[in-house]
């Protein structure tokens, strides 16, 4: 099964007290990103385009439990940057595992063989390798040759040392669905868990801007993955397992209406608390509690906000997803037994004629995090000084 029941029974739980609480706005996953610094230059990245001062940042282990403590998400995604640079990874993942959180460890596998002896199989961890695709796009995704032959050879020694491993398939425009499909298909044949699926978010940043995809393309795109797939079972080859929810699915291929929930997966990171998601940074607070209650949640979104006109990713949509499974859970059952619909007339789209034009304020969240680098470099500087003087 994709997501162990386990891990289903208690997200349900936790999702159903949220409900009784009469809580609106709680999270689901925390997005926790320790560190920015990474070993690839990945062209639709737009998270590693910082000065070396604050590529070097690092979250402590204190601070990285402080925020798994203080949000209470049932899952921890630990993206990146690449986690396995953190030297106390293990221990970060050991604490949060200890609280009974599901962590979602994801890499790009470069280091992954090395470092595996340093985690334990548990029902609790899963390795979530960044895949995109087989040797050849998978490669020209990240921008390095071989980085395929790493990724498959580490899922293999997991999968054959006991650990659940999923991989993260991000695709772009230039993704061609007969090789989507025919990756799919062998991921499934050397025994990975799970696939984890999305389109590629626009980063403002990233150095290819050609590749994004639009809503309609990607729409268009997943109903003919989908359909791909439902053909290949057909033909006897293995169901491709994914780890989101049914709902999630068919909306990427155009069949529901959603509006994002940011909050779901907030973003903890060497910044603060990211407003309003892991995809946008436009501004960034100590806590938690002041994430919730004072973002202004209202001016985001697809319709809202022009950032957000094409977004369709999981991290914004899949706790969307599974508040409509709570809510209808016949539509779930048979939206699940059924797959995405690939045919037929698509969901209405959602208005963007209203949406507020994009804000850039990325220069000013870097400025300011310098000044109090260079700050606390001084203070120090000045701390030593004063210590000499005396001795």
């Amino acid at each position: 099964m994709s997501v162990p029941l386990r891990q289903q029974f208690d997200i349900g739980f936790y999702m159903l007290k949220q409900k009784v609480l009469g809580n609106k706005r709680y999270p689901l996953v925390l997005m926790l990103e320790p560190l920015f610094r990474c070993n690839l230059a990945c062209s639709g990245c737009g998270k590693i385009d910082y000065p070396d001062e604050i590529l070097n940042q690092r979250l402590s282990v204190d601070e990285c439990l402080e925020a798994v403590d203080e949000c209470g998400a049932p899952v921890v995604s630990i993206p990146g940057g690449e986690p396995l640079l953190h030297r106390e990874m293990p221990e970060i993942v050991k604490g949060i595992i200890a609280r009974k959180k599901y962590v979602y460890l994801c890499t790009n596998a470069l280091l992954m063989e090395k470092k595996m002896h340093q985690y334990e199989p548990s029902p609790y961890f899963t390795w979530s390798v960044h895949l995109d695709g087989d040797k050849g796009d998978h490669d020209r995704s990240v921008c390095q040759d071989g980085v395929y032959e790493k990724a498959e050879s580490a899922i293999k020694l997991a999968i054959a040392k006991g650990f659940r491993v999923n991989i993260n398939a991000t695709l772009f425009n230039n993704a061609v669905p007969e090789r989507q499909a025919a990756f799919f298909d062998h991921m499934m044949e050397i025994g990975l868990n799970a696939i984890t699926v999305s389109p590629g978010y626009a980063y403002e940043r990233a150095p290819d801007q050609e590749h994004f995809l639009t809503r309609e393309t990607s729409k268009k795109m997943f109903r003919d993955i989908f359909r791909l797939g439902k053909e290949r079972v057909k033909q006897g080859k293995p169901k491709w397992r994914f780890s989101q929810s049914s709902l999630y699915l068919d909306f990427i291929a155009g069949n529901q209406t959603y509006e994002c929930t940011p909050w779901g997966n907030p973003t903890r990171n060497v910044f603060g608390w990211q407003r309003p998601c892991y995809l946008l940074g436009e501004g960034f607070v100590k806590t938690f509690k002041e994430l919730m209650e004072t973002t202004q949640w209202e001016k985001y979104g697809t319709g809202k906000y022009e950032k957000c006109a094409d977004c369709m990713v999981h991290c914004g949509y899949e706790p969307t997803a599974a508040n409509d499974a709570l809510a209808h859970p016949i539509k779930t059952l048979i939206t699940a037994l059924r797959g995405p619909k690939t045919e037929g007339a698509m969901a209405r789209e959602i208005d963007l004629s209203t949406q507020r034009p994009a804000e850039y304020i990325f220069s000013k969240h870097v400025q300011d995090s310098l000044d109090k680098i260079h700050a606390e470099k001084l203070r120090n500087a000045v701390g030593r000084d004063a210590v000499e003087a005396a001795e």
